[in-house]
């Protein structure tokens, strides 16, 4: 366990709080979590989690950008649902970046763990997007990918980062209740009007 890890863990836990809060500033602080966080991988040849949090950190900049515009009364965006098309998409999408990512880690760099690793940071992508466009699934994603990353971590022995993923997937069980019934009050509100 290093200073390193435990100051992006606490930023970690701060950002998705605020995050499940829906309120913006979970993107700054994710930000700086992320960087700290590619630092951290990088020594301990993560390769994959590397690229995914540099991929993040443009993420981060994307969301902030996405939730402070717009007319929804919880940070700029209203959250919403996604189509049946856009899950299956994204879906697909995300095992063909796990295939090519895994490729690539597998045959191009010493990646420790190459197939896991990239796995889990293509699903990863795909519940930060939908994060990003406040889609409530986005939570369901990040409920498996976050007990997927806690087994990981454990078999590592990063036992700080396993219990910050631990504590990820309990505040994706709050973030989709909470979600949810923010998408149900915003349909709520838009009902009489639609009338």
């Amino acid at each position: 366990m290093t200073t390193l890890e435990i100051i992006a863990s606490a930023l970690g836990v701060l950002s998705v709080w605020l995050t499940v809060r829906q309120n913006p500033l979970c993107w700054p602080i994710g930000l700086v979590m992320v960087s700290l966080y590619a630092w951290f991988f990088f020594e301990v040849r993560l390769y994959s989690q590397v690229l995914l949090n540099g991929v993040f950190a443009a993420m981060q900049v994307y969301g902030w950008w996405q939730w402070t515009r717009g007319s929804g009364s919880e940070g700029g965006r209203p959250v919403v649902g996604a189509t049946a098309l856009e899950v299956g998409v994204g879906l697909v999408v995300a095992v063909l970046g796990s295939v090519g990512l895994g490729v690539l880690m597998a045959t191009a760099t010493e990646a420790a763990y190459p197939w896991p690793d990239a796995t889990l940071t293509a699903f990863s992508l795909l519940a930060q997007l939908w994060m990003a466009l406040k889609r409530w699934q986005c939570w369901v994603l990040w409920i498996v990918v976050d007990t997927l990353y806690v087994a990981f971590f454990v078999f590592q022995e990063y036992w700080l980062t396993a219990g910050l993923y631990g504590l990820f997937t309990l505040l994706a069980v709050m973030g989709l209740r909470e979600w949810r019934q923010a998408r149900a009050a915003v349909h709520e509100h838009a009902a009489p009007a639609d009338s």
